[in-house]
């Protein structure tokens, strides 16, 4: 498609750029072709680092613009967007988003390929025209994310070289620089427990569904919380819960997951009378685990003194955090348990 079939005054591109590879640098300057801004949503903007977002959303943009001129750079705009886990609000908010910088008068469209069901939301924008692309490379986010955190400590630099043909100079020259910053080494350890968690599941039948439980527990206007011990995840803050145990109900399973790792030991009808909700997030991506369901119940303690607890089990500490505070510490939360606050709890603006 050229400047002759289509114009708009913005091209919308969505993705999450991790890392940033020739694939995106080929739909960017077909985006740039067709119109004179170009509106850059940086998916998942606000989550912790981890094996499958280890780059900030500024690091990210950062990398897209080392791949640029002086020129096309000033036709950029970085909308940074958290994912939500629900399409229709994550619509409506990069819509806000693109109108808040483009203007309301502005005609947009929206730039990607039909890769597979993940695409579906190019078809979720009313009112605006989408401009498809073919393909342009083989590269891919998760091949380079795996090649970087494979390889051995001292081959780094020759994993580097090797793939000069799945992404920009710019962006291994970046790569060069971030391998050498202290968390590489934390992410490529939790990125090896992942695949041992993931081979140990490999021989079975069909490819495996989690189910899990989570308890969000409320007392005078505190959330109680545990960092998490363990990889995947370790140090992150999390809402305590775990697997579902074959003899139990998931509110079973949500109420004995909650005293281990808390110690929050209360009366059977204290903890029933103070449920308030129980809601399922089965979002695809929602787990590093893999496909993983949760149950997650809500529990509003009221104003009653807060229980003691501690950590235990899977959880290196439990604390009460104030709600007032969870919004600053969301890119510390392990998978999506921001998300899940923000359901029960009504963190973010809708």
């Amino acid at each position: 498609m050229t400047k002759t079939d289509f114009s708009a005054d913005v091209v919308v591109y969505v993705g999450r750029f991790q890392p940033f590879h020739l694939g995106h640098l080929a739909l960017l300057k077909h985006a740039l072709s067709v119109a004179p801004r170009v509106v850059l949503v940086i998916g998942s903007a606000h989550q912790a680092r981890s094996p499958k977002n280890p780059f900030t959303w500024r690091e990210r943009a950062e990398m897209v613009r080392l791949a640029l001129d002086e020129a096309d750079r000033a036709r950029i705009d970085f909308l940074p967007m958290r994912d939500h886990y629900d399409q229709a609000r994550w619509v409506a908010a990069v819509q806000a988003g693109v109108k808040a910088l483009a203007g309301p008068s502005a005609s947009v469209a929206l730039v990607g390929h039909f890769k597979d069901a993940t695409s579906d939301y190019l078809k979720a924008f009313a009112g605006w025209s989408v401009v498809p692309m073919a393909r342009f490379t083989d590269a891919d986010g998760t091949a380079l994310r795996d090649a970087l955190f494979g390889a051995a400590p001292r081959s780094i630099e020759a994993t580097l070289a090797a793939l000069i043909e799945h992404a920009p100079v710019s962006t291994l020259d970046f790569l060069r620089a971030w391998v050498a910053l202290p968390h590489f080494a934390e992410l490529a350890e939790e990125w090896r427990v992942m695949q041992l968690y993931k081979e140990a599941w490999a021989c079975a039948p069909y490819p495996p569904v989690f189910v899990t439980v989570d308890a969000v527990v409320r007392c005078r206007g505190r959330v109680l919380l545990v960092r998490r011990a363990h990889a995947p995840g370790k140090g992150l803050w999390a809402v305590p819960g775990g697997f579902v145990d074959p003899r139990e109900t998931v509110y079973q399973s949500a109420v004995r997951e909650l005293k281990e790792e808390t110690g929050l030991d209360l009366l059977e009808s204290t903890m029933r009378h103070a449920l308030t909700a129980v809601a399922v997030f089965d979002h695809p991506d929602r787990s590093q685990r893999g496909r993983t369901i949760t149950h997650a119940h809500c529990f509003d303690l009221g104003d009653r003194d807060l229980p003691e607890v501690a950590g235990a089990d899977d959880a290196l500490t439990a604390e009460w955090i104030p709600v007032s505070e969870l919004t600053a510490l969301e890119d510390r939360f392990h998978d999506d348990h921001f998300h899940m606050l923000d359901h029960f709890l009504g963190l973010t603006a809708r």
